[in-house]
């Protein structure tokens, strides 16, 4: 007679269902973290930590107790001169912290990806690597900056993190506090 124990035994559970699921996750989602070649300590012409407050080319979008959030005024919104959906920059305790770019297409992420390459370091490609999936994650890592880059091909849409690493964990400590 089988008990519970001998019929969901380990190994037919790994060997069918998680070892499979794990390969197939691996071709679903590549992820790379890239050490950065020039770190920008910021975005354009605005530095890490500087206050936002008070600068003609921006506008208030979002107010919260902690964070505020800015869009370039009168200007449409673009990236390494790509069209983007958006661009917001986003403040923690005044501080300038973090800008999220939206884009979407195939091109622009083909544009996008090649900007963040030829900028900040090119992506190793190991053989037998899957370059193309339904989610691709890639990420730059430089001494004050981060910058994360997330496609989802089923929905044909890109997001863009720049952050600073010293700053952006404040999001979250003030958000958990907070509760906004």
């Amino acid at each position: 007679m089988r008990d519970a124990c001998s019929i969901w035994s380990p190994s037919p559970f790994l060997r069918w269902v998680l070892l499979p699921g794990l390969l197939l996750l691996g071709l679903v989602i590549p992820v790379s973290a890239i050490t950065m070649a020039n770190d920008p300590h910021g975005y354009r012409e605005f530095r890490w930590g500087m206050p936002l407050t008070g600068i003609p080319d921006l506008t208030v979008t979002r107010e919260n107790t902690h964070t505020i959030d800015y869009e370039f005024r009168d200007r449409p919104p673009v990236y390494a001169d790509i069209p983007v959906d958006s661009v917001l920059l986003s403040t923690v305790d005044a501080q300038f912290a973090r800008v999220t770019i939206r884009y979407s297409s195939a091109q622009a992420h083909k544009q996008v990806l090649q900007y963040l390459e030829r900028t900040y370091g090119a992506i190793e490609r190991l053989p037998g690597q899957m370059m193309r999936g339904l989610n691709q994650q890639y990420t730059w890592r430089g001494p004050d900056t981060e910058i994360s880059l997330t496609y989802e091909a089923n929905r044909d849409r890109g997001f863009i993190f720049i952050e600073s690493r010293n700053l952006a964990p404040r999001f979250q400590d003030r958000m958990s506090d907070t509760a906004e």
